[in-house]
């Protein structure tokens, strides 16, 4: 994977800073806060879209809502060969692993998942991941409670 360059002054670092807190906060309110004007901030958003520092907008949305109380960890021992993401890319089509991370170690993948309660689990395990070929075995996880989950990066203050 190639490593992306990115050119970041103080007012786009601002900038995303205000967006990542919330993304529904709109170009008048920014430029209010930055002292500039709307249309200014408009093209820097623009900018960061295009050159994908800014990948896209999402809500946050409270499992428990959707009953998806249980949330799990999966480590995923697989037969792929370093670099080869086979096992990877069906492993992210599946709707209920949210996150699927290519892994250092014994084990070639862990994945988050959420589902209802340990049936979703077992249902998970043994109609989407048993199908997969290539996986070898798994260890899962199961979180008790949840302390702290969020997708904020640091964005430090430029010198």
């Amino acid at each position: 994977m190639t490593k992306l360059e990115f050119s970041l002054d103080q007012v786009d670092l601002h900038i995303l800073r205000i967006m990542q807190e919330n993304a529904r906060t709109n170009n008048a309110d920014i430029a209010r806060e930055l002292g500039m004007a709307p249309s200014a901030i408009l093209e820097r958003v623009k900018k960061l879209e295009q050159k994908q520092i800014i990948l896209q907008y999402n809500a946050r949305i409270n499992p428990e809502a959707l009953n998806q109380n249980m949330l799990s960890f999966i480590f995923i021992k697989t037969q792929d060969i370093i670099g080869v993401q086979k096992v990877g890319i069906l492993l992210a089509e599946i709707p209920e692993v949210l996150e699927v991370h290519d892994i250092a170690g014994e084990d070639g993948y862990l994945i988050k998942v959420r589902t209802n309660d340990s049936a979703g689990l077992v249902d998970l395990m043994r109609n989407s991941l048993s199908k997969i070929e290539g996986i070898i075995s798994t260890r899962t996880t199961i979180v008790l409670e949840t302390v702290k989950e969020d997708n904020k990066l640091v964005i430090a203050q430029k010198d």
